[in-house]
C-alpha cells in the first residue's frame, strides 16, 4: 500500500518545536532534466546538492515527505569524529595505513559541518565543537577506554586526548556514579533541524530545485541516462544518488538497499527547562557525553534542557517502554532529575551495517549510493555529499573501508528484529549486573 505522504507524522522532538520555520518547497509536476537526480533530502542529499553544483553540474532532489523528516531532524544533533569500528580494531584487522585514512575520513567529517555551517550562514545551528567525554561506568571501562586514548595518543597523533578521573568527570557532568572517563576534543553540538533546515535553504537559494512530498515510486534505465519516476512527474538524469539511509524502504524504488541495514530505533527524551542553579550543576562545560555500557546512552545540556538518548527502541513506532527505560537511565545518573517533567519524547531509524561502517560509491553505471552511518551520521553524512560529487564527476576518492563493494546484505533479513531483540536484551542483562 502507497502510504499518504501527507499523513506521515513528523517527530515530536525537541528539534521540531524550536526550528527556525521550514521553507516550503514545491511537489514536482511534470519533467525535470538533470545532470544527477538525488533521491532523499537529508544531510547526504543536499551536500551531495551543493557539492555538484559547485561542480558546474546540475542536481535535482527529490525528498518523499519533507526535508528533515527522517533521520537528519530526529538524532541527537551529536558531531564526532569515529566509526562504530575503532580506528584500533581497524588497524589490527586492515593494518596501519587503513586506520590512518579512517581517522583522516572521520575528522574531515566534522570540519565538513563546520565548513557547510560558514558556508550558508546556518547560525541557528548552534554548531559547537567543545569536545566529548566517554564516562567509565567501573573500573574495567575506564582501563578499555584509557587503554584505547593512549593508543590513538601514540599511534594516532591525538595529543589532545585528555583523561579524567572520578572528580574530573564529576566537574564535568554533575554526576557522582562515573569512575573516570576521556575527553576527546573536535566532537560538538548542533541544532540537527535548523542544520538540516539551513542546507535546504542554502542549496535552494542557489538554483538547485527541491520537491518536497515527491517520493520515487520508480527508478529505471532509459537509453543512456535514468529516469526518476514520482506520482505526478519524472526527472531524467545521467546519473542517480539514493541517499534514503534506513527509510529507504518507503518505497519499492529504493527498498532493496533496506536488505544491506539493520534499522535500530533509537529514542530521545527532554527535559522541561531546569531552575537555573540545577542547569549550571549539570553538563556546565557544554561537551556531549556518553557512557561506557553496552547499551550506550548518551546526553548533553541544550537551552537548560537535558537531552538523554539511546539505542533499545524497537519496532516501527515510538516505545513509551523504551522512553520509561531512557528517564530510569537518566534520573540514575543524575537522581536531581527525578521530579523534572519531560516536555518532549521522539524516536528515529539508525542505519546499521554488517561491517559498522558506512558504504559509499557506485552500484551500477548510474547509479550511486552513500548509507548505513551507524549511529554517527551527522558529520559522515555531511562529508559523503563531497564524496558523492567527486564519483559524479567520474573521480575514484580514496574512501578507506567505507567503498561500497565491501557493503553486504543482512543475511536471513526477515529475522532481524528479533535477533536485534535477542542481542539487545543480552547487552542490557550484562549492563545490569554491571559486566
Amino acid at each position: 500500500m502507497t502510504p499518504d505522504w501527507n499523513a506521515l507524522p513528523s517527530a515530536n522532538s525537541l528539534w521540531e518545536a524550536t526550528a527556525e520555520p521550514a521553507r516550503e518547497f514545491p511537489v514536482l509536476s511534470g519533467e525535470q532534466q538533470a545532470d544527477v537526480v538525488i533521491v532523499g533530502a537529508g544531510y547526504t542529499g543536499l551536500s551531495a546538492a551543493h557539492h555538484i553544483a559547485k561542480s558546474g553540474l546540475a542536481p535535482v532532489v527529490l525528498e518523499a515527505v519533507r526535508p528533515g523528516w527522517g533521520a537528519s531532524g530526529r538524532n541527537g544533533g551529536v558531531i564526532t569524529a569515529k566509526f562504530r569500528l575503532s580506528f584500533r580494531e581497524i588497524d589490527a584487522a586492515h593494518g596501519r595505513a587503513m586506520a590512518r585514512r579512517m581517522y583522516e575520513i572521520a575528522h574531515e567529517s566534522t570540519d565538513m559541518v563546520e565548513e557547510l555551517v560558514s558556508e550558508f550562514g546556518i547560525t541557528r545551528a548552534n554548531l559547537t565543537r567543545t569536545g566529548q567525554v566517554k564516562a567509565a561506568h567501573n573500573e574495567t571501562t575506564l582501563k578499555a577506554a584509557i587503554d584505547e586514548a593512549n593508543w590513538m595518543t601514540r599511534e594516532m597523533g591525538s595529543a589532545e586526548v585528555r583523561i579524567l578521573d572520578k572528580r574530573g568527570v564529576r566537574e564535568e557532568t554533575g554526576s557522582d556514579i562515573f569512575v573516570g572517563g576521556v575527553l576527546n576534543p573536535g566532537s560538538g553540538g548542533i541544532h540537527p533541524l535548523n542544520y538540516l533546515r539551513g542546507l535546504a535553504d542554502g542549496v535552494a537559494r542557489r538554483g538547485v530545485p527541491v520537491f518536497q512530498e515527491s517520493p520515487v515510486i520508480k527508478l529505471r534505465r532509459e537509453g543512456d541516462g535514468i529516469v526518476a519516476e514520482t506520482p505526478q512527474g519524472a526527472v531524467r538524469a545521467k546519473q542517480a544518488i539514493i541517499a534514503t539511509n534506513s527509510y529507504s524502504d518507503l518505497t519499492g524504488a529504493t527498498a532493496h538497499l533496506q536488505r544491506t541495514l539493520i534499522p535500530f530505533r533509537s529514542a530521545l527524551i527532554a527535559t522541561e527547562k531546569l531552575p537555573r542553579n540545577l542547569a549550571g550543576k549539570l553538563m556546565p562545560t557544554g561537551r556531549t557525553y556518553t557512557e561506557t555500557k553496552r547499551m550506550m546512552r548518551w546526553f548533553r545540556m541544550v537551552d537548560n534542557r537535558v537531552i538523554f538518548g539511546g539505542r533499545g527502541a524497537f519496532g516501527k513506532q515510538d516505545s513509551q517502554g523504551a522512553f520509561d527505560a531512557l528517564r530510569k537511565a537518566m534520573v540514575g545518573i543524575f537522581p536531581d532529575l527525578a521530579e523534572v517533567p519531560l516536555a518532549y519524547k521522539w524516536s528515529g531509524l539508525v542505519g546499521m551495517t554488517l561491517d559498522s561502517v558506512p558504504h559509499i560509491g557506485r552500484i551500477d553505471d548510474r547509479t550511486l549510493v552513500s548509507m548505513g552511518y551507524n549511529g554517527a551520521g551527522v558529520a559522515m553524512s555531511s562529508l559523503m555529499g563531497r564524496y558523492l560529487a567527486a564519483f559524479v564527476r567520474g573521480e575514484t576518492p580514496d574512501v578507506g573501508l567505507l567503498d561500497v563493494s565491501r557493503m553486504k546484505a543482512i543475511p536471513f533479513y526477515p529475522l532481524r528484529e528479533p535477533a536485534v531483540r535477542m542481542v539487545a536484551g543480552w547487552y542490557q542483562f550484562l549492563d545490569a549486573i554491571g559486566q
